[in-house]
């Protein structure tokens, strides 16, 4: 993480936690956390755990990007794709800052459409991370971690190229659902790609070992560069 990214997220966190105490008075003594297939809320909590939704779970996903790195075996670090997995932490902490910044709008009385938000905040969230998603590498935290591609470099890299077309797409033909409150329609074309990309990176792997292409790779091989 670097420091301006540092100073950045901690920046936000305090602003969360700045615009809850704000807020805190205006709020009820129960607020909605969870919302059903029917698309009403169906889980409350005392207004207290918003500090626990909102900055808790910002600085979670900041401690979490640092923590990563430093857990992950020799192998399979992060140092060929640093770049990429940053920017992907800052998307995940970027979309938790946005779903908070929804619900304590919503929960201070004011007029929002919650579902509608969050459902196009997580299209847009997918559609970002899809245009990323070919740079990732072999590693245990991101992206299609399924045997297949754990197993060979080649068949990760070519699952994560057909994984970021897919989401992308799924992602934009989801946010246009969304637009338009079909969000079950949304959720499928949210599914379809990460089911897809299981799905290649499966018959990719077979294909390969029949044609006796995968030599010597091993999960936690060095593999093709």
């Amino acid at each position: 993480m670097t420091r301006k990214v540092f100073f950045f997220e901690m920046l936000l966190i305090a602003a969360a936690l700045v615009a809850t105490a704000v807020a805190y008075p205006q709020l009820p003594a129960s607020v909605p956390m969870h919302w059903n297939v029917r698309l009403q809320p169906d889980l409350f909590g005392p207004r207290w755990t918003l500090y626990l939704f909102g900055p808790g779970i910002m600085a979670a996903v900041m401690g979490l990007t640092w923590l990563f790195p430093r857990l992950s075996p020799k192998r399979f670090g992060i140092d060929g794709f640093w770049h990429t997995y940053h920017l992907v932490m800052l998307l995940l902490f970027g979309v938790m800052t946005y779903f908070f910044a929804v619900l304590l709008w919503s929960d201070c009385g004011r007029p929002i459409d919650v579902v509608r938000a969050i459902f196009c905040g997580v299209c847009l969230f997918i559609v970002l991370l899809g245009n990323v998603m070919g740079k990732l590498r072999r590693n245990f935290y991101l992206g299609v971690r399924t045997p297949w591609t754990l197993a060979s470099e080649r068949v990760w890299n070519a699952t994560h190229r057909f994984a970021a077309r897919m989401t992308v797409a799924g992602g934009l033909v989801a946010l246009a659902l969304s637009l338009t409150g079909l969000y079950l329609w949304a959720v499928l074309f949210i599914a379809l790609p990460a089911l897809a990309s299981v799905v290649y990176s499966l018959v990719y792997y077979k294909q390969l070992e029949r044609h006796g292409e995968l030599g010597d790779e091993l999960a936690g091989g060095q593999g093709e560069k």
